[in-house]
């Protein structure tokens, strides 16, 4: 049976969790050990399911099992077949049951020193005298900031004078300063203080005061038409409508720009940046005004005869000649009245049509 199971490539536990009979009595049957078992009775239930499970013939594993081991099946009812109380086994006091577990099928428990590798040894060994440098180097650091060190003079210190603290309230003497000057300067070792001349030189400055100048008037109250560039242009010319002189804020109006169909035409408009700003069919008459951008939108028409540009009011075109697709037409107003010529009602009937009815409609221009 040891064998057989082998083969299958089961281990003792394995044979547990599969088929619910404990470890230590698939050990027994195997060594032919009948007093391993608790209860004599089941011995033969045992020994025929673990062969079953190894795939041997049940009756014939128990009678081997049975002539091996001296087993013989007992009556029912009889005491062999009951329970078997066992006696206390006594363990030598030098043997830990928990250490040195008594079956065999079941590892040894590994002792700390075996789970200690030799390189983490080192490893720790040279964290330890690293940071024991560190701190060593912090240590020398530290005290080489916080020495102080006296350096030999040739001289001897001496005590110049003595400051009494009551001096300034003893009475003043009667003796001129040319006589205490010729003191001081005859006296050796004796320390003079300043005069008042010296005081006053290196006294701190006093700040200056800073003086406040009133304004004329508020800044609300100026007139711009009196002063400044605008007065001396109104100056020289009162009377013209026109300020000779006068600063321009802005480039002037942009002219306006529109495209104008005489036929049915489809029109898209796009930005610089490839957005659609206008798409759609345009029919006779239909007028769309270009918004004025930073950068001219491009223009794609599929029918060219059929679209004009008006630029202040006048005509240009056609964008092509008819039944053809112009692309990539940039809409400036500039470019489009150096590029394409005045538009001749003569030429195309339904343009003449379309602006005699758009001046008909519209009101006239100034």
């Amino acid at each position: 049976m040891r064998g057989e199971r082998a083969t299958l490539g089961k281990s003792l536990l394995d044979v547990q969790r599969e088929l619910r009979i404990r470890a230590n009595y698939i050990a027994a049957i195997e060594n032919c050990d009948p007093g391993a078992f608790d209860t004599p009775g089941f011995i033969a239930g045992y020994v025929r399911s673990y062969a079953r499970y190894l795939g041997m013939n049940p009756d014939m594993a128990f009678e081997l099992f049975c002539k091996e081991s001296g087993f013989s099946l007992a009556h029912g009812m009889s005491a062999e077949a009951s329970s078997i109380r066992k006696t206390q086994r006594v363990l030598p006091a030098d043997r830990d049951p928990i250490a040195m577990p008594a079956t065999p099928f079941i590892p040894a428990r590994e002792s700390w020193l075996s789970r200690v590798e030799p390189g983490a040894i080192g490893s720790i060994a040279v964290l330890i005298a690293l940071i024991g440098t560190l701190g060593f180097g912090g240590w020398t650091v530290l005290n080489e900031i916080q020495r102080v060190t006296f350096a030999p003079v040739e001289n001897t210190p001496t005590v110049l004078a003595d400051l009494d603290p009551l001096a300034a309230a003893k009475p003043k003497t009667t003796e001129t300063d040319d006589t205490v000057a010729i003191a001081a300067k005859n006296a050796v070792g004796v320390f003079t203080p300043p005069t008042d001349s010296l005081d006053r030189i290196y006294r701190p400055q006093a700040l200056d005061v800073p003086v406040l100048v009133a304004r004329d008037a508020p800044i609300s109250t100026l007139d711009p038409d009196a002063l400044g560039t605008f007065a001396a242009a109104q100056t020289a010319a009162p009377l013209s409508p026109v300020v000779v002189g006068a600063p321009q804020v802005n480039e002037g109006l942009v002219p306006e720009l529109e495209l104008v169909a005489v036929r049915p035409a489809w029109v898209r408009v796009r930005a610089t940046d490839g957005s659609v700003i206008f798409e759609g069919i345009m029919e006779a008459g239909d007028r769309w005004v270009v918004p004025a951008l930073e950068e001219a939108p491009v223009l794609r028409v599929g029918e060219s005869g059929a679209v004009y540009f008006a630029v202040n009011g006048q005509h240009y075109g056609p964008a092509g000649p008819r039944g053809t697709v112009t692309s990539n037409l940039a809409l400036d107003a500039s470019n489009l009245s150096e590029t394409y010529a005045l538009a001749d009602p003569a030429v195309d009937q339904d343009f003449a049509k379309t602006v005699a009815d758009a001046s008909l409609v519209a009101p006239a221009r100034e």
